[in-house]
């Protein structure tokens, strides 16, 4: 099975175009607003504990976002140097059908079961 690299490319841009959609949406609800809660029993410490949860979640919500993005520009990067679709592991060829489903993958099965093996430990 041959890869169609411009089906990929548009695949990868068409992703990455949503990645930037949800930062931006990441982003503009971490605005602060002017408006405080009320009503709270336990006062302004469970404001600020609930504030700082929420932002945490943000926080790691932007950090995956920026991780894909990051993965995605890699992948279009591996394309115009004509190296897409080599494990950044071992170098062998990334099975295609995990490329169909996965484009922006770095590494084969294999190395990627090894990559998750040695994490469980």
């Amino acid at each position: 099975m041959a890869l169609d690299l411009k089906k990929i490319r548009e695949r990868l841009e068409a992703e990455k175009s949503r990645r930037l959609a949800e930062l931006d949406e990441l982003l503009e609800a971490g605005k602060p607003t002017p408006e405080r809660r009320e009503g709270s029993p336990f006062g302004k410490r469970e404001e600020e504990a609930t504030e700082s949860m929420e932002l945490e979640r943000r926080l790691a919500q932007e950090t995956r976002v920026r991780e894909q993005m990051a993965d995605i520009d890699n992948a279009l990067a591996k394309i115009d140097a004509k190296t897409y679709g080599a494990c950044q592991n071992c170098g062998k060829k990334i099975e295609p059908a995990r490329l169909e489903i996965l484009p922006q993958a770095k590494l084969c099965l294999s190395c990627k079961n090894l990559q998750t093996k040695n994490a469980k430990r």
